[in-house]
């Protein structure tokens, strides 16, 4: 299986300081604040979440310029924050910015 594929539309709610890996790689993280309306078995559904996000390389230090309340649209993948949590973490490879509405 290969399709791990998000896309995320909110508001920056936290982001981190750059730092760098032992492999001098940039890394980031920050939170994404996301509120919609979707559409579930013909109701709609109010749905709010904190999608916490990590990007590396040239993406992170692109993050590295987002500041708190900015609306952006974020593309990557999902995986495990680390070996021993089961909590997922948005991999960050494209951010775009979105409209305010």
């Amino acid at each position: 299986m290969s399709c791990n594929h998000v896309e995320l539309e909110g508001v920056i709610a936290e982001c981190d300081t750059l730092r760098y890996t032992p492999a001098g790689i940039p890394i980031i993280g920050f939170n994404l604040s996301h509120i919609s309306q979707q559409q579930e078995a013909g109701v709609t559904r109010s749905v709010k979440c904190m999608m916490p996000s990590l990007a590396l390389g040239d993406i992170a230090l692109e993050a590295s310029r987002l500041r708190e309340n900015v609306r952006v649209k974020l593309s990557g993948f999902l995986a495990m924050k680390n070996l021993k949590s089961t909590q997922l973490v948005l991999h960050v490879t494209r951010i775009e910015y979105s409209q305010t509405r």
